[in-house]
This record gives structure tokens, sequence and C-alpha cells, in this order.
């Protein structure tokens, strides 16, 4: 048995779940064959602990390496700061460096909150609204991370709650009666938001969103969210923890001409480093002096080290540029090898994380897809988060083994794949 498989096994019995990010559980990828545990990455390369190597086609670090694994020019600050102290009783000047970048980055933004992860950064956003709005109840579309002002909104929409997260999840220890406050709408659909807010408007003070994640904006959405915000005195958060810098240098609201009252920042800003940004309006960011928000980690300095140097390597490259052209291809190759093989699928996301979907059997065949391509050498699945570091060179060779293996799956029959796979549908994202 690999030393992966084996340490997998070990983790569950003492970890609950097994690790600490559902994301990378291996089952949501491929049952008792993924490799699991890495011991150094590179680029867009990552070696397992039995030190095979693979091609990440799949989450870069679930979208925090825009750069690649490894960028020197970040890497390189990052042992500076190392060397001289990371968290100490006093400040580190970085943070007040990078919350000036973001504010002249976003000039509608006057002041900054940091944490250093996406679910925090989230629920800080939330607290300083309800301080500010003096209001309990959101209007809400989109994947905010796993707290409970977020998670309560499962007891009132189940279906719409697990288009953002797989089916299998159960949500409990999360007070039902928090629920009352939050109500979810899809997007694109304005006229579900004015629904909303008629029968609840007494009490309605925030609405938060995604941006754009598989569905760009139609009919002018964006500009109508932003409209009926305005009107109804309502606070606009816009959530770019996995958008942000990934179509534009900033928030892709600044890409629609569409500016929110708060937004926040995660995964890209420090390419693999931990570190969230809480941008908004003055007004609305002191309300943060009248609740407690604090913690003692948001205060180290790698994370506002990292963003620095980050933030200076994508400007110099264009990078959010490069990654959108390349998945933009992507796109259009896929939808090439789909059709030749009279496969339905639908190709969406982001042009910088293209993503495909089956019509019939999505979790096998992609599963399937996970398999064959790792024999290959390539860490895949049915979205790919594009990074500098996948060259041309390397995007032929993926494609030219993913086109090999969509023609085989074209070849087996329903009964033969699942005997293939050697696992249950059961097991499958489990």
């Amino acid at each position: 048995m690999p030393r992966g498989i084996k340490l997998w096994a070990r983790a569950k019995k003492i970890i609950p779940g097994g690790n600490m990010m559902l994301s990378k559980r291996p089952n949501q990828f491929l049952p008792n064959k993924w490799p699991t545990y890495f011991s150094k990455s590179k680029g867009c390369q990552v070696w397992d602990i039995e030190n095979k190597k693979y091609y990440d086609f799949s989450l870069m670090g679930v979208g925090t390496n825009i750069l690649g694994y490894g960028n020197l020019a970040v890497d390189r600050e990052i042992q500076k700061i190392i060397n001289k102290g990371n968290l100490t009783t006093l400040n580190c000047p970085e943070e007040v460096t990078l919350a000036d970048k973001l504010i002249k980055m976003h000039p509608w933004s006057q002041m900054v909150k940091f944490t250093r992860s996406g679910g925090e950064a989230n629920a800080v956003a939330i607290r300083i609204a309800r301080t500010y709005s003096k209001k309990k109840k959101i209007m809400v579309c989109g994947y905010h991370g796993w707290h409970d002002w977020y998670l309560a909104s499962y007891f009132n929409n189940k279906n719409n709650f697990h288009n953002h997260l797989p089916n299998e999840i159960k949500i409990s220890g999360i007070p039902k009666n928090l629920s009352d406050d939050i109500f979810i709408f899809k997007y694109n659909d304005f006229s579900e938001i004015e629904k909303i807010y008629n029968k609840n408007k007494k009490d309605i003070g925030i609405l938060k969103m995604e941006v754009s994640r598989n569905e760009k904006p139609k009919k002018n959405f964006l500009k109508k969210v932003r409209n009926f915000c305005n009107k109804n005195k309502i606070i606009l958060i816009f959530d770019e923890c996995t958008s942000g810098f990934r179509e534009s240098f900033g928030g892709l609201h600044l890409k629609y001409k569409v500016n929110p009252d708060i937004a926040i920042f995660g995964k890209a800003l420090g390419n693999g480093y931990a570190i969230n940004a809480v941008i908004g309006k003055s007004r609305i960011m002191n309300a943060a002096e009248q609740t407690f928000i604090s913690s003692t980690f948001w205060t180290e300095r790698i994370g506002p080290t990292a963003a620095l140097a980050t933030l200076k390597e994508m400007k110099k490259i264009k990078s959010w540029n490069i990654i959108s052209s390349k998945g933009i291809y992507i796109k259009k190759m896929w939808q090439s090898i789909f059709s030749k093989n009279n496969f339905e699928v639908t190709i969406h996301g982001l042009d910088s994380m293209p993503v495909f979907l089956f019509t019939k059997n999505n979790e096998l065949y992609k599963t399937y897809i996970a398999q064959e391509m790792l024999k290959r050498g390539f860490l895949t699945s049915n979205s790919i988060y594009l990074s500098i570091s996948h060259t041309d060179k390397l995007i032929e060779k993926y494609l030219e083994n993913f086109s090999k293996v969509i023609t085989n799956l074209k070849k087996i029959d329903q009964k033969d794949l699942e005997n293939s796979l050697n696992v249950s549908s059961k097991q499958i994202n489990r």
C-alpha cells in the first residue's frame, strides 16, 4: 500500500475528516488512489511523499497560486522576513503599506482589515456591516465559508445551498433560528432579490454576493443590484476571495465598473501564504471600533509581506491577462474534444478558472478522468485554477492526454466504467 494511503488511513483516525479542508480530501477526486500528501512543489508541479511528480491541472492550492508554487520573487521576500522575525509584541509596518496599496487599487475604499483565512474575512465583513446598519438580516448569493451566519442558510433552501457545496455535506451544530436572518437568492435573478426584500424590508441591511463564479452577469445584473442597495440603504458586500486578481489587477468588480461598500480578498493575494483583506468605505469600516474583532495571528508579518511581493510581481507581468488567455484556449479545446466524442457538457467559470460539467454521469465520468490522467502524471478534475506556470507547452501536453482519455471514455459502458474504477458510486465524493 502506498505511504500516502497509509498516512490518510491514520489521519482519519486522529483528525476529524482526515484533514483541515474538504476540497483536499482524496475522495473528492479518486478514492483510494489519489496521492493525498505532497513533499515539495514548484511552478505547477507537485511531488507526493513517495517523490512521484505530477503536473497540477486541478486546484493549484485551491486557487492560491496564480504565480505558481514557490515563486522566487515572493519567496525571496519571505526569507528576509523569517530572518528578521515574524511576530512580536509590536505591530508589523507591512500591514500599513499593504492597506495603502489596496486602497489605491480600489479608490472607492478608504479602510482595510486583515485576516488570515477567507471564512474569517467573511465573518468580519458581516460583523462590521451588521454593526453599522443595525440590521441583522442578510440576502446572500454564492459561497462564503464555514461560519454559522452563512451555513444557517442551509435550513432555508437546501437546493440553492448545494449549488455551492456537495450534497453529502452535513450541517450540524448550528442553531436553526439563525436561518431566520439569511435569505439565498440565485445569481442573475434580480426579481428574486426584490421579492425577498419586499417580504423582509424592515430588517434587511446587507446584500452579500460573489461578483461572478460560474455565470457572467446578464442584463446589467450587477448595476441593478448596486442601484437597489443605494435606493434601500443596504450595504453591498462583494466576496472576491476566489475571483480577486484573476481577471483584473484587484477585484473583478473593477472590470464590471460596479463598486461595493465592502469587498473581501484572499486566496491569490499572497500566492500561497495566508493573507486575506476586508476593504471598505470608512463610514462603514469604522463600525469595527464598536464591536470586538481581534486575533493574535492576524498580526504576523509573513502574510502582508507575501501580499506586497505578490502584487508587485502580478503588476509587473500582468498575470491576470496571462491566465485568462490560457483559460479561454482551454475552454475552446475542451469543447472541441467533447463534441468530437459526442459528450454533452456545459463549460463555464471565469476564464482563468475553467470548469466543465457532464450533462449525465458527471461524478462517475470525472472520477474516471482523474484516474486515467493520474496514470499519465496529471492531477486533474473537472476544473483548473490556472497559473502563469501552466506554460503553453504543458497545456498542449495536458490537452493531448486529456483527449485520449475522453476518447477511451467514449468506448466504455457504465458497468465496465464502474468496474474499471474499482470503486462504488457511494464512495465517490465522500
